[in-house]
């Protein structure tokens, strides 16, 4: 069948576009017999090097069999082990990717609320917080840095973005939205999932123990944690490398941007406990991201397993107490919310 087909390629290369020249010696240039006669002889010949050259081919082995079905096999095998070799090398970048975006994103936070600072006469933005509640949430308004309260719930105050760009730190964010929320942290409930959503807009908060909280701190210490000092302005701050002013928060622990921790509280029976009222997330390989009044911000990781809980809707249940042996995590973070008097 090869041969045929070469054989009919050569014909028809030979009477399509072979230059059709007079024969030498042929005195009668009208004659078509002359003419048709060469182009025949040269379709021949054409044909007859295309019957030698599939011989040479086929003696190479040029026209071998396609692969086999062992041979397919081999090669998805092949490919599958290089992508089970590559997904975890790509899934780790992705992830160290997120974590400097997530460490940008608090510091382009920090810069905004220092020129806040600069703008007020070293007064700090407002963070408000609650006095009721075991969580202390706060009302939203535009005051505050942020105006808004995350939720699992379809409350506009998830999706809109006036609620951050309208706030008092918005214009000096120049409405970065996305400056807002950690890269990883695309949590949804199931309702707001089913509603077509994709994230919602917030995922960082503020040290509770920075800023004027309102009502909360309206006698000039904190009622929510009056150990410790408040930081009204910013040349109040003593140590600025070694006090935290933004972080990202376990997305069922946010809500405003009051991120509150008291360093102990009096037990039922008057013993000194400890617990966490806001958890610190660990999206980026049980750390967070952290920025620091001097203007820097670090990753940090946990070392406590009961610091680190997945992150999903309805996993915590807040206040949570700290164990007594796990300890660390919960200290770092108190010794660089505030200090004391």
């Amino acid at each position: 069948m090869l041969r045929d087909l070469a054989r009919g390629a050569s014909s028809f290369i030979a009477t399509s576009f072979w230059p059709q020249s007079k024969p030498e010696g042929r005195p009668c240039p009208g004659s078509g017999s002359g003419r048709n006669e060469s182009r025949n002889s040269r379709a021949e010949d054409l044909a007859g090097k295309g019957d030698a050259l599939f011989a040479r081919s086929q003696a190479r082995g040029e026209f071998a069999a396609a692969f086999t079905l062992i041979e397919l096999l081999v090669v998805v095998a092949i490919i599958a082990l290089l992508a089970g070799l590559l997904l975890p090398a790509l899934m780790s970048a992705r992830a160290k990717a997120q974590a400097l975006f997530c460490l940008n994103n608090t510091k382009q936070l920090n810069v905004a609320w220092l020129i806040y600072s600069d703008d007020h006469n070293g007064h700090l933005p407002y963070n408000l917080g609650g006095t009721t509640g075991s969580r202390r949430i706060a009302a939203d308004t535009n005051l505050n840095w942020v105006a808004n309260i995350m939720t699992w719930g379809l409350d506009s105050d998830n999706t809109n973005p006036a609620t951050i760009t309208q706030a008092s730190l918005g214009a000096y964010m120049n409405n970065a939205l996305k400056c807002y929320r950690c890269p990883a942290d695309r949590v949804l409930s199931s309702k707001q999932s089913g509603a077509g959503w994709n994230t919602r807009l917030r995922s960082y908060s503020m040290n509770a123990m920075v800023g004027d909280a309102g009502e909360a701190s309206s006698t000039g210490v904190n009622q929510n944690n009056p150990d410790y000092v408040q930081f009204f302005t910013i040349t109040a701050v003593p140590q600025p490398a070694t006090i935290f002013i933004f972080l990202d928060e376990h997305p069922d622990s946010i809500d405003d941007g009051y991120f509150l921790n008291q360093a102990n509280y009096q037990g039922d029976w008057g013993q000194v406990l400890q617990e966490w009222t806001d958890l610190p997330a660990s999206y980026h390989n049980r750390g967070a991201s952290f920025s620091f009044a001097d203007g820097h911000s670090e990753l940090h990781h946990w070392v406590c397993g009961s610091t680190v809980w997945p992150p999903e809707p309805d996993v915590l249940t807040l206040p949570m107490d700290v164990p007594a042996n796990e300890t660390a995590d919960f200290n770092w973070v108190i010794a660089r919310t505030s200090v004391q008097p």
